[in-house]
């Protein structure tokens, strides 16, 4: 089956219209005759296509000599491979498709022509964007140097004071008042004969023994109990004070 051939519209039938300023180099006007015919590229009709290939070369009067050397290369290259398709040397056994060589380079630069066509559509977009530009560094204000007054020993001190564990909270003594010492010690007497000091305090705390002392110096000066000491240093005792002011069982001593 013949090729339909690239004609235009007033040409004669048997005319090939082809525009060579679309094309770079002879590679571009082989692939476009072997695609605009939906040839198969691994099954070229060389017979066909080496005709059209001549006929455009032969028919263009615009080329010049670097281009027309390399058209008239690639149209030998297509004859050579016409001649050997029709005329197969009797001598080779293993017969080799002569136009392999020429697929190969075809498929080349059709991968060539893509990439090229992807790279000119990034350009192009790259085109529509407007980068905001260099932007020069502003200059930055130098800061003195701060000179350390700290002895070594100063600094080790404080550095010490970051690592030292927290000291816990002081628990705060249970509050205690002057009434509530005075009532404990008239129901103490209620139900003993007497009552040691030290008894009626529940820690061993300043506060609570000032209360206490104070509760126990309200009720004597009421006349409600007595104290008694026997010696310097020994307990001292509270004993309930009788009607007469004396206490209800007095003990020798001061």
């Amino acid at each position: 089956m013949e090729p339909e051939r690239i004609g235009g519209g007033g040409a004669p039938s048997n005319a090939l219209v082809v525009e060579l300023d679309a094309y770079h180099g002879p590679l571009g006007l082989l692939l476009h005759l072997i695609r605009s015919q939906d040839l198969d590229i691994f099954d070229i009709p060389v017979a066909g296509i080496t005709a059209q290939f001549l006929e455009v070369v032969h028919g263009s009067g615009a080329l010049q000599l670097d281009e027309a050397g390399e058209f008239m290369e690639t149209a030998a290259m297509l004859l050579r491979i016409k001649s050997q398709m029709l005329l197969p040397d009797p001598d080779e056994t293993d017969f080799e498709d002569p136009r392999a060589e020429l697929v190969r380079r075809l498929l080349e630069y059709e991968q060539m022509r893509e990439l090229g066509r992807r790279l000119r559509k990034a350009e192009e977009a790259r085109r529509l964007r407007y980068s905001k530009g260099y932007v020069e560094e502003r200059p930055t204000r130098e800061k003195p140097e701060v000179e350390l007054r700290l002895s070594w020993n100063e600094l080790m001190e404080a550095a010490r004071d970051l690592v030292r564990p927290p000291q816990p909270p002081p628990v705060p003594a249970p509050r205690v008042t002057v009434a509530e010492k005075t009532a404990l010690v008239v129901e103490r007497l209620r139900t003993a004969r007497r009552v040691e000091f030290h008894s009626l305090i529940v820690d061993r705390d300043a506060m609570q023994v000032a209360v206490t002392l104070l509760a126990c110096l309200e009720l004597v000066r009421k006349r409600t109990i007595r104290l008694r000491q026997v010696r310097q240093f020994s307990p001292l005792w509270l004993y309930r004070a009788t009607s007469g002011g004396q206490s209800a069982d007095p003990v020798e001593g001061t």
